[in-house]
């Protein structure tokens, strides 16, 4: 759509192919249902944690088919607004069919030539399954397939402590189903802040078990994932997210001349180009980020570029969010990026518990930690476990993308009594680590 958009704004004409759900993965299966369920999960964790005892508050059982329902209204009404609407009102056609190269210059759809000056493949990704012994003898759940539930499981097992791990795991749980969580929580996230968040999920009766799955069995009316180390563990369903894959194989990219690396993922140059210079590829399929921005940015770079231009992703302060309660968000470089790019740095870490907002809220589960190169005080990354820890990655990424330094950050403006204020008070421990008054 991003790429359809672009090339339309500069006078080119432009069909999208589509086999499936118009919408692909954000609209239909991805961002926008699991945050509107994670949104009603919350609400109902919310109720059932009250912290002010001022104000009782409760929390019944769960219709979750009622939920599910919601879910798919929402994502229909999306559908047509931001796409087949959008794509109306820029004048590009979305044709249904299945696509595929015939050679390096012929697109066929449906058996059927489709001449064009270039090609752009952005068919996606999928959830992963892993080959573990007895996984095809169970019926398993995939991220997809979770959300088309309509009754809430008692018990669930997820393999994988991934984003969609951890935010499945905590949507189902805080709706009442018994979670069990197979891998090493948020493993790419910085340490301290992964440990935090291991710490809420033993809070909310989530059970962590930091091992590998390596096989699945049946047990009765349960499925049992047993770990490496011996682990029987059972739950009614089970829950694989243990990554995404390419949706590649299909498109005869070899008649193409369109190279792809060992895992299916399609290899593009800085400008999105294949290895056939008539073709680029752009989102999830080839491998970048699987943040819809970063797919969007790929699609008008790819659009610019096939139609004569010259552009590039500038990835500097690339926002992250998990919407896990409290939110897991960063922006930038962790420690170990910093240290692999030769950065001398230096970190400083604010306790939730020291943020005014957050002691408001009587919610310090969290903390900030800020990366910054010693040798000239820039501001390289910025890591967040807090609730709405997400808003304040755009003022993060704004500060590292204009290469503000901590000092700087330091001493810019920040409303009071907002969770984004900790961007100012951390920034401030790397001249002063004493305590501070508020209002200081």
């Amino acid at each position: 759509m991003s790429a359809a958009i672009h090339a339309r704004q500069r006078g080119a004409s432009v069909v999208l192919i589509e086999r499936g759900i118009l919408g692909g993965t954000c609209v239909n299966v991805g961002c926008v249902p699991s945050k509107t369920l994670l949104a009603a999960a919350g609400a109902r964790h919310t109720a059932m944690t009250n912290p002010f005892p001022g104000v009782p508050t409760s929390a019944g059982g769960v219709d979750f088919g009622a939920l599910v329902e919601q879910k798919d209204e929402l994502v229909d009404r999306l559908r047509g607004a931001k796409y087949a609407d959008v794509a109306a009102a820029y004048g590009f056609e979305i044709r249904r069919g299945n696509a595929s190269f015939a050679d390096s210059d012929t697109l066929l759809v449906d058996g059927t030539p489709l001449p064009a000056r270039a090609y752009l493949i952005a068919t996606g990704a999928e959830p992963t399954v892993p080959d573990l012994p007895g996984l095809a003898d169970v019926d398993y759940l995939t991220s997809t397939t979770a959300m088309e539930l309509r009754q809430l499981p008692e018990s669930l097992t997820v393999i994988g402590g991934g984003y969609v791990g951890m935010e499945q795991a905590q949507l189902f749980a805080h709706l009442g189903t018994k979670v069990t969580v197979v891998g090493r929580l948020a493993p790419r996230a910085e340490p301290e802040l992964a440990s935090r968040l291991h710490d809420v999920f033993q809070a909310d009766g989530i059970t962590v078990v930091g091992d590998r799955a390596a096989a699945v069995e049946r047990e009765g009316g349960n499925v049992v994932v047993v770990t490496e180390s011996g682990r029987r563990l059972p739950g009614q369903r089970l829950l694989v997210a243990t990554g995404r894959s390419p949706r590649s194989a299909d498109l005869n990219l070899t008649a193409a001349g369109v190279k792809t690396d060992d895992e299916g993922f399609v290899v593009v140059d800085a400008e999105q180009r294949t290895s056939n210079p008539q073709v680029f590829a752009a989102g999830d399929v080839n491998g970048a980020p699987q943040y819809v921005y970063v797919a969007a940015a790929g699609g008008k770079v790819a659009a610019i570029n096939a139609l004569g231009g010259s552009d590039r992703i500038d990835y500097t302060g690339l926002p992250a969010v998990v919407f896990t309660r409290p939110q897991l968000a960063s922006a930038g470089l962790t420690e170990a990026e910093a240290l692999d790019q030769g950065y001398n740095c230096a970190c400083r870490l604010l306790d939730l518990a020291d943020v005014p907002r957050a002691l408001a809220n009587r919610d310090t589960r969290g903390a900030i930690k800020l990366i910054a190169d010693t040798d000239t005080g820039r501001l390289l990354g910025v890591h967040a476990l807090a609730e709405g820890a997400g808003e304040m990655m755009l003022a993060a990424t704004y500060a590292i993308k204009a290469g503000f330094t901590v000092d700087q950050v330091a001493d810019t403006w920040a409303p009071y009594l907002t969770i984004a204020e900790a961007l100012r008070l951390a920034a401030g421990l790397f001249r002063n680590e004493m305590p501070t008054s508020c209002c200081a």
